[in-house]
């Protein structure tokens, strides 16, 4: 069974997630920000990952700890639904268009968490949403699920596609390397026997 369920709570977020790697996508967020639930409605259908995310935070200061904490929560999720990663692909990458954008992402589930970003956004804000936030959940992801991440924009114009270009190419990446590798569906995918 690789699915996690998991409740982090802190003075500023209450957050509750549940993942199933070998789901189909299915999805039920709720974080109290439109955009970022839309941000994760795509990361959740286009990774194949059924997901369950549950986050009250201290909105009246800003999105901010909402954000970060529900990244660090999805982060420590996958990390624990992995398991010993045994059978897993490990890495994937996506070069995914929308519209104006076309953005690229790369990632290895080794254990050894790196963002390597380098994706700017034209504004500083999507309606309320702070643009820098899209960084912010994608550090706090990839630092606490242990996965090198590479994100890159290769061209774009528009905030909003830039962004959900974003998610959606990291959500196939992340489609490709929990998949299972039938021609090692035992073995953990690493000469040092160990993830």
């Amino acid at each position: 069974m690789r699915r996690h369920s998991l409740t982090r709570s802190t003075a500023e977020t209450e957050i509750s997630v549940t993942l199933d790697l070998d789901g189909n996508g299915t999805y039920d967020i709720q974080t109290g920000i439109g955009f970022f639930d839309h941000m994760l409605d795509q990361l959740a259908r286009h990774s194949l990952i059924d997901m369950t995310v549950r986050a009250k935070g201290d909105l009246h200061i800003d999105d901010h700890h909402t954000v970060e904490d529900t990244g660090i929560a999805l982060g420590q999720a996958l990390a624990a639904a992995l398991g010993e990663k045994r059978g897993i692909q490990r890495y994937g990458s996506c070069l995914l268009p929308m519209d104006d954008a076309l953005v690229r992402a790369a990632l290895d589930l080794s254990g050894r968490p790196f963002l390597v970003w380098s994706l700017d956004m034209p504004s500083a804000k999507i309606g309320t949403f702070d643009t820098e936030l899209v960084r912010e959940f994608f550090q706090a992801l990839s630092t606490h699920g242990g996965i090198t991440l590479h994100v890159d924009l290769l061209h774009g114009l528009n905030s909003h596609h830039i962004a959900e270009a974003a998610f959606k190419a990291v959500a196939r990446a992340l489609r490709e390397a929990v998949a299972t590798d039938p021609r090692k569906a035992n073995a953990i995918p690493s000469t040092k026997g160990a993830l």
